[in-house]
């Protein structure tokens, strides 16, 4: 079983020289083909390379196909032309070097939060007890301790999304697509979801996905910042962003950090301009 490591420190971060490639998009395109109102063009020519152990936002306006993305990148969305390779293989399907955070924790009510957990190792027929055992570290990561045989009922929003991110988790995934998931919570539970995630990606080494409608929210998690323009989603500019890890909350008054928001910002007033 692989335990949780760290890999990343304040001098070192997943677009380190010489990082190996995991997640290779070329040339996708997504149409949807409808009855009624004809084809809708979602996604159009991306191509990007995502290197092992980064850490990369997506933001866009609505309907730009950052989630459609998402979804076919973690199989349960089939693309219409180009490829996706994913850690050297052709994706073909759900994989299981992939985990999804999705915008809501989607828990069973009728099950606790370790069987919630749980599900992704029933449904692949792991060794369970193995598997518990990491259920276990990750609620300790995430500060869910205790809280085990607790029902999603009785956790707040914030909890359920942790449980949701250790049940993404538990499988040992190499790479977690996060589909807007903090969207739903208040202004101070989502900075606290955001320090959480980043703690969780600096201690587990995982390569790490995030859709975001959240230009600030973007810059404060990325590595680099991919900016999507208004549909037909295409990739307008990827931007690193080289700020200091790791990121606090106090970063984000910085200039540096200004700088970045303000040119996300621009970039995608200018391209809706021009849609």
């Amino acid at each position: 079983m692989t335990t949780v490591r760290a890999v990343h420190t304040a001098e070192s971060t997943g677009t380190q020289a010489g990082a190996a490639t995991v997640i290779d998009i070329r040339g996708l395109d997504k149409i949807y083909r409808t009855l009624r109102h004809g084809d809708v063009n979602a996604l159009r020519g991306i191509n990007l390379t995502i290197r092992d152990g980064e850490f990369v936002s997506f933001v866009g306006p609505s309907g730009c196909g950052k989630s459609t993305l998402l979804k076919i990148l973690a199989g349960l969305l089939s693309k219409t032309r180009g490829e996706v390779v994913i850690a050297g293989r052709l994706l073909s399907g759900p994989s299981p070097e992939i985990g999804m955070v999705f915008q809501s924790p989607v828990l069973l009510p009728w099950r606790n939060i370790l069987r919630n957990v749980m599900i992704p190792i029933e449904f692949m027929n792991l060794p369970r007890r193995e598997y518990e055992a990491r259920a276990f570290e990750f609620l300790r990561l995430v500060g869910l301790e205790g809280f085990e045989d607790r029902y999603p009922h009785e956790l707040s929003g914030g909890m359920q999304q942790r449980a949701a991110i250790v049940r993404a988790l538990v499988q040992d995934p190499r790479i977690l697509l996060m589909d807007e998931p903090f969207g739903a919570l208040d202004a101070m539970t989502r900075e606290q979801m955001n320090l959480e995630t980043l703690r969780i990606w600096d201690t587990s080494g995982k390569t790490i996905l995030f859709v975001t409608h959240s230009i600030s929210e973007a810059v404060f998690m990325a590595d680099r910042v991919v900016v999507m323009t208004p549909r037909p989603g295409e990739i307008a500019e990827v931007i690193d962003v080289d700020l200091p890890r790791p990121r606090s909350l106090e970063m984000i008054n910085s200039e540096a950090f200004g700088a970045y928001a303000s040119r996300i910002r621009n970039l995608l007033k200018a391209k809706e301009d021009l849609s």
